[in-house]
């Protein structure tokens, strides 16, 4: 079987405001408040995530044991088919209202700000992925 791997944050990257600060995304996503991830390349996601849910693979949530890039991967989750995986795409400046950001903030392990913040880099003006852990859907 074929394994995806995405790699999380334990602690806000040295870009962010709160660097070095935890993140909790693993505590987050163990007690189910941490639903889903965004990334970049909805194109590259959506091939995998349709791999998943035939049951040919499964994703890999991983954080690094170091040094982010240069350290051992520790394995945290598992995420298949039978958990609900499911991809959608988001063009994040198209959202209808704030409270629906929030919304998505909040699903994604992080306050508003904290959100916004971390986005600040990426092209908005491009699809993203929300890489869903469960079977909740925005749309």
């Amino acid at each position: 079987m074929k394994t995806y791997v995405i790699t999380i944050s334990e602690r806000f990257p040295k870009t962010h405001k709160r660097a070095g600060e935890l993140t909790m995304f693993p505590t987050s996503i163990n007690n189910g408040t941490k639903i889903h991830t965004i990334r970049s390349n909805y194109d590259f996601w959506e091939k995998r995530i349709k791999e998943i849910q035939k049951g040919n693979a499964y994703l890999s949530i991983r954080v690094w044991e170091g040094k982010p890039y240069n350290s051992k991967q520790k394995e945290l989750f598992r995420i298949t088919k039978e958990a609900g995986i499911g991809i959608e795409k988001i063009v994040i400046p198209c959202m209808e209202n704030q409270l629906e950001q929030i919304k998505l903030a909040n699903n994604d392990g992080l306050e508003f700000d904290d959100f916004v913040y971390w986005f600040r880099q990426y092209d908005l003006s491009k699809p993203m992925a929300i890489i869903h852990f469960t079977p909740f859907r925005y749309y």
